[in-house]
């Protein structure tokens, strides 16, 4: 099998910063910051990592959250996870922030953006990253709260490419917030959303009729919708689907089991990635490797994967065209 590793080059394009939050740095930014975990160690962490879905996660993801106080300590996350996947073969990453996990306890958004993007900053020069940063609101907060969030933000608009929609999707329908991402669209930002992972084949639709999205984070629930299947491999709508997400929160039940074989066989434009790699056991390397050991993908599938992981970015085309040539300067 072809070597997903460093010697693969991918992007990833779904991975929210806070979930690269791995036990042993929870530990030292909460000494750090005199922050008291539910946990007396880093096994006790691991061993709660455990999820029945979506939501069992949630309640972990934000405990875990509340250690990041100061910039510096958004400075060493995003540090941390750029150094991880410059040894996976990460040459571009476009990394979720979610900034209502923060400022709703009191943390400046400024210190937030500025610990992210002087990490990323850094990562470019010393692993040879590309970066861009995509702000993404809270589903299960008011769309009052995400206009605000998006008001906030101003200062920083050179920072951020994108908005975005995570965390809770059942009963958060997309439409919830179409004024906030048609502002947010007038105001210049790019959209993404996730949509169809618990969530049902309708809040893809939504996503892309009503917010207006270029790619739809998870969307393996499009299958159950043979006529949006037809109009995603038409449109080619990027997924940024996460296999070991799906299996850590009871999307699937075995990696076996996943859909993802299909959805690229169908000649939908899928991408692989980690998600919040800290708690769902593998970065996007582990990620590529164990799908396509539990699939039987072949070597030029996992070639068309690292491409599509460009094809699917918001890189400008000469950057790019770079990227798809070191792909297919890979043999197999």
């Amino acid at each position: 099998m072809l070597d997903t590793g460093r010697s693969l080059p991918k992007a990833e394009l779904h991975l929210h910063i806070e979930g690269t939050l791995e036990p042993e740095l929870m530990f030292e930014l909460a000494r750090r910051n005199n922050v008291e975990l539910p946990y007396p160690d880093v096994d006790a962490v691991r061993a709660a990592y455990v999820f029945e879905d979506l939501q069992s996660f949630l309640d972990i993801y934000y405990a875990g959250c509340r250690v990041l106080v100061t910039e510096q300590d958004f400075y060493d996350l995003t540090a941390a996870y750029l150094a991880r996947v410059a040894d996976q073969g990460v040459r571009h990453a476009e990394i979720f922030f979610d900034p209502q996990t923060h400022t709703d306890r009191g943390i400046a958004l400024g210190t937030v953006i500025e610990g992210i993007t002087g990490a990323l900053a850094d990562g470019q020069r010393d692993h040879g990253i590309t970066s861009r940063l995509i702000m993404c609101f809270l589903r299960d907060l008011s769309a009052e709260s995400a206009m605000a969030t998006l008001d906030a933000a101003k200062p920083y608009r050179d920072c951020i490419i994108a908005v975005g929609l995570d965390s809770a999707e059942v009963d958060n329908p997309p439409s919830k917030f179409a004024k906030v991402f048609e502002r947010a669209r007038a105001e210049g930002y790019l959209a993404v959303a996730h949509a169809g992972e618990e969530g049902p084949p309708e809040y893809i639709r939504e996503a892309l009729d009503i917010l207006h999205v270029l790619r739809i984070d998870h969307g393996v629930r499009c299958l159950e919708d043979e006529s949006l299947v037809e109009r995603l491999v038409e449109e080619q709508v990027p997924l940024t689907v996460c296999p070991l997400s799906n299996v850590k929160l009871r999307v699937v039940d075995r990696l076996e089991d996943h859909p993802l074989a299909t959805l690229l066989r169908r000649g939908l434009l899928v991408t692989v990635n980690s998600d919040d790699p800290a708690y769902f056991g593998g970065y996007v390397a582990d990620n590529y490797r164990e799908t396509a050991e539990a699939l039987g993908l072949t070597d030029d599938e996992l070639l068309t994967l690292a491409r599509n992981s460009f094809r699917a970015s918001f890189l400008d085309d000469n950057e790019r065209s770079e990227h798809l040539a070191a792909v297919d300067a890979v043999c197999p």
